[in-house]
């Protein structure tokens, strides 16, 4: 049976570390406000570009360009996988998820693949474990920039484009609400057909309730042609996309840190108290035992 100063050392301890984790979640929740606002103010612009890309793309022919190019695959194929991770831990599974959901992609790909890895989490574990690295960046989520997005996404590319990889993924956590992170394994190279198509199905929608309405149907006019359209929008859809899955994962990363925060601090309440309790009957049950002793030790002089 422990000691009551050792017990008042461990609730002090516990203590300690509770005004700790109450700390750093009102530290997260304050990043939280700002790095959701981001997000939110950054989801339209990549919806929107995402349309107008599958609008142009639909109207060219895929191999005019090479980041439209689907390569065929083979034993010699080879994918670039960019996994998206946070730079601290004390978040609860949020990298855990996203770096099993990368590792299971790289094993069960059926082709070798080669790593970027974004975040001191994923690039401890991969690179611990052997795994083929192409570039690494880590400590960019302390002043996330747009930078940021144009250097990796400029790896990638160029990766793409010189023929080093076939395909490029991209897996990070997503952003859906306070309580909930969901991991994402998106293509990033080539632009995926379904979003061409998406474009496309929009546009026959859109032409059949301008039908209905007995409306002309509006055909738009593209200065210069959309396959040089193409050269400027394909390269800022790549950044865009990169920035959008840096700021999904940085709102994602503070509010699993803000909720595991807040969940420690709760046990830790729930520990102090039955600490308390304990200590409480450990001092109780020394009280009788002395004062037991006295009354036998009177009774024994009478």
């Amino acid at each position: 049976m422990p000691s009551l100063i050792d017990l008042r050392r461990r609730i002090r301890s516990v203590k300690n570390t509770q005004q700790i984790t109450k700390a750093m979640k009102m530290v997260a929740a304050s990043k939280l406000r700002r790095a959701q606002e981001r997000i939110m103010n950054g989801r339209p612009y990549a919806q929107q570009m995402e349309r107008v890309l599958g609008s142009v793309a639909s109207r060219v022919d895929s191999s005019l360009h090479p980041l439209l190019a689907i390569r065929e695959t083979g034993p010699s194929s080879k994918t670039l996988v960019i996994i998206v991770s946070g730079d601290k831990g004390l978040c609860g599974s949020f990298n855990t998820n996203v770096i099993k959901a990368g590792a299971l992609f790289v094993t069960g790909s059926q082709f070798p693949s080669t790593l970027g890895l974004i975040g001191r989490k994923a690039r401890d574990f991969f690179v611990r474990r052997g795994f083929t690295v192409s570039f690494e960046e880590t400590g960019i989520f302390q002043t996330l920039r747009f930078d940021d997005a144009q250097r990796i996404a400029k790896a990638a590319t160029d990766a793409f484009v010189n023929g080093d990889v076939d395909r490029v993924m991209l897996v990070y956590n997503e952003f859906k609400s306070v309580m909930t992170q969901h991991v994402v394994v998106n293509q990033l190279l080539p632009i995926p057909r379904a979003a061409i198509d998406e474009a496309e199905a929009e546009a026959v929608a859109a032409a059949a309730i301008t039908a209905r309405a007995g409306l002309a149907t509006v055909d738009y006019l593209y200065e210069p042609e959309p396959a040089k359209i193409l050269d400027q929008l394909l390269p800022r859809y790549i950044v865009v996309q990169i920035a959008r899955a840096l700021l999904e994962s940085n709102a994602a990363f503070y509010a699993a840190q803000m909720t595991a925060m807040d969940t420690a601090t709760k046990n830790s309440s729930e520990m102090i108290g039955s600490l308390t309790l304990y200590m409480n009957k450990v001092r109780q049950a020394a009280i009788t035992r002395e004062i037991i002793e006295v009354v036998s030790g009177a009774q024994a002089l009478e």
